[in-house]
């Protein structure tokens, strides 16, 4: 849950929407919660971003939340899994690898290779 309050006077709840203004297109947006509070901006709880209305001739527009974007997705866990899976795996041995056609080649672990510099 969020540690933002709603901006309302004399609300303790829990900020869960941000409502912003543009002025030159007389809107009020509000949309999923701020990542940061922004001094422009108001945190709005669920019960006064629902009451939410706007001067009149000025139009709402309500940004619905990505679901996606609520928690991790099916492929952040996956790609978790494969770096866990890849940092558990030993580390093979270096090896001493022949000299490739310039002769300055002389290590190479997997993808990498050990140079010298005469």
């Amino acid at each position: 849950m969020s540690s933002r309050r709603c901006s309302r006077t004399a609300c303790g709840r829990a900020a869960v929407a941000t409502l912003t203004y543009v002025y030159a297109d007389q809107t009020a947006v509000l949309g999923p919660l701020a990542t940061y509070a922004e001094p422009h901006a108001y945190d709005l709880c669920e019960v006064h971003s629902e009451r939410l209305s706007a001067p009149r001739g000025w139009e709402v527009l309500r940004l619905a939340p990505d679901p996606k974007a609520q928690g991790p997705s099916s492929d952040d866990l996956l790609a978790l899994a494969d770096a866990v899976r890849e940092a558990a795996r030993p580390v093979a041995p270096v090896r001493i690898a022949p000299e490739d056609e310039t002769g300055r080649e002389t290590a190479r672990r997997g993808h990498l290779r050990v140079l010298t510099t005469d």
